[in-house]
C-alpha cells in the first residue's frame, strides 16, 4: 500500500503578468499553470482543487464565512527510507536479545572475613589499650591547668559589676 504526503496551498487569486498574456483570463491561467509546474519540480503531484469554507472576523463582534480555494498535491513517502527503518528496528531488537560479554571479569567484592595466609601476615592495626589514658589528654575527672571552667571567670580577669 503506497503511502503520500500532502501538501495544500491557496490557489491563485489573481493572474500575473507575463509577456504574451493580454487577457486576465490568460494572466490567471498563466499564474496557476506556474503553481502547478514549481510543484511539480519539487516533486509534489497536483491532486485535486477544493473550495472550504472558512469563519472569519467582521468587526468587532460579527463573523462572516469565507470559502477559500485551495489546490491540494501529493508525494509517495520514501519506501526505501520506511525499509530501512523497519531492518534499523529488527536489527536492534535482535542485538538486545544477544547477550553482551562482560568487558572485564572482576570478582564480585564479598563481606566475609578473609584470614591471612601463612605467608602474608596481614598487618595488625595500632590501636591503645583501653586501660591505659592517654599520655597528652588529661582525665576526664579533671579540668585542663590553663583553662577557667566556662561558668567561673579566670583568677586574672575582674569580675563583672551587677547593678
Amino acid at each position: 500500500m503506497a503511502r503520500y504526503d500532502y501538501k495544500v496551498i491557496p490557489a491563485p487569486a489573481k493572474g500575473a503578468k507575463a509577456p504574451g498574456l493580454k487577457t486576465a483570463e490568460a494572466r490567471f491561467v498563466g499564474a496557476v499553470e506556474g503553481t502547478l509546474n514549481a510543484q511539480a519540480a519539487e516533486g509534489w503531484e497536483y491532486l485535486r482543487t477544493d473550495i472550504l469554507p472558512s469563519d472569519e472576523r467582521q468587526g468587532l463582534t460579527g463573523s462572516q464565512t469565507v470559502y477559500r480555494t485551495l489546490m491540494v498535491f501529493r508525494r509517495a513517502k520514501d519506501e526505501g527510507s520506511a525499509a530501512g527503518d523497519m531492518i534499523q528496528t529488527a536489527q536492534d531488537m535482535a542485538e538486545a536479545t544477544v547477550p553482551q560479554p562482560a568487558e572485564t571479569a572482576r570478582p564480585e567484592p564479598s563481606l566475609a572475613r578473609v584470614q591471612p595466609s601463612r605467608g602474608d601476615p596481614a598487618p595488625k592495626p595500632d590501636t591503645p589499650e583501653p586501660d591505659a589514658p592517654e599520655p597528652d589528654k588529661p582525665e576526664p575527672d579533671q579540668p585542663a591547668p590553663d583553662k577557667p571552667e566556662p561558668d567561673k571567670p579566670a583568677p586574672d580577669q575582674p569580675k563583672p559589676d551587677k547593678e
